[in-house]
């Protein structure tokens, strides 16, 4: 768990990290314009994702397939190009997150409801997971909401320490707390403390304490955490929903905490994450990262869905 911000080392300087302190660089000048002048740009930037990234879009593509059967292939094909360009505008929310200043942030246009959950969980003395899922806009909102409530996160640590070492800094600016998926016990203990905590459970993880539930109607291999964490804190846990709106800006909303969980099933519990994760993505859909390969783990015997 870290609560500082970790030490510099002479280290990193080496010569293996400058690439990573050249995207650094670049990050904080994206960091430095204002939002209203990052949105034409971040536009600019997905119009060429959605041209460059053959590979992404094919995954996106077939995950809207999968997801939404229901709609003609004109409307799916007009989903995968609105969600490959809403990547160019995920660049620039990830610099404003991470590297922003505290004016530049503050007048970002917020909307958000449900705090009264959080108020009423806080004084019960009762930790809360907020369960959100990966949208563009994620490292955004985290920072958004944290200027209402203190928070904790969960993360993957990047592979260069450089890079790891600066956004680890950057999110510690405005996050009580970060977890990495090997601190459970830490995580645990916030919880339990009465901390709050940010989790998205909705990437195939592909480890063992997956379960396959339903997500849009395939079964989808899902971590089983939400439920483990709530069974083992006491912690209540709510649906975190976030969204960009049409002029700029964003609306979160905070739900009630989910009556009755933990049950005594994981994989009830699991289905019933899943499903308040796909209620977020219909809200939103093309702002879903669907280039993730969220089906790529599939039950004994189904063959992959990702093949060409």
């Amino acid at each position: 768990m870290s609560r500082d911000a970790p030490p510099f080392r002479p280290a990193l300087l080496a010569p293996r990290h400058w690439p990573a302190w050249i995207g650094l660089g670049l990050i904080r000048l994206v960091a430095l314009l204002p939002y209203r002048r990052l949105l034409p740009i971040g536009r600019g930037a997905g119009w060429l994702a959605a041209r460059l990234l053959r590979g992404r879009r094919a995954v996106a593509a077939r995950n809207i397939d999968l997801c939404f059967p229901d709609l003609d292939a004109a409307a799916r094909s007009a989903m995968v190009e609105a969600n490959l360009r809403d990547a160019g505008l995920m660049l620039v929310e990830f610099a404003l997150a991470w590297m922003g200043s505290e004016r530049a942030v503050r007048r970002i246009p917020l909307e958000i409801e449900g705090l009264e959950h959080l108020e009423r969980a806080r004084a019960a003395g009762r930790g809360v997971l907020l369960v959100g899922a990966h949208f563009s806009h994620l490292e955004l909102c985290a920072r958004l909401v944290s200027r209402r409530i203190r928070i904790a996160g969960m993360y993957r640590e990047h592979e260069d320490a450089a890079f790891e070492w600066a956004i680890k800094r950057a999110r510690l600016a405005y996050a009580d707390a970060m977890f990495t998926k090997s601190e459970l016990r830490q995580t645990v203990r916030w919880l339990r403390d009465g901390g709050i905590l940010w989790y998205a459970p909705d990437q195939d993880m592909r480890g063992k304490d997956s379960v396959f539930a339903p997500f849009f109607g395939v079964p989808a291999s899902t971590i089983t955490a939400t439920h483990h964490f709530a069974r083992l804190s006491g912690a209540l846990v709510m649906p975190f929903f976030h969204r960009r709106l049409d002029g700029g800006g964003y609306a979160i909303r905070l739900e009630a905490p989910l009556a009755g969980f933990p049950g005594t099933d994981v994989v009830a519990d699991t289905t019933r994450v899943n499903a308040c994760i796909e209620r977020m993505v219909r809200a939103a859909p093309t702002q879903y990262l669907w280039m993730h390969k969220r089906f790529k783990t599939r039950p004994p015997g189904e063959a992959d869905v990702y093949r060409r």
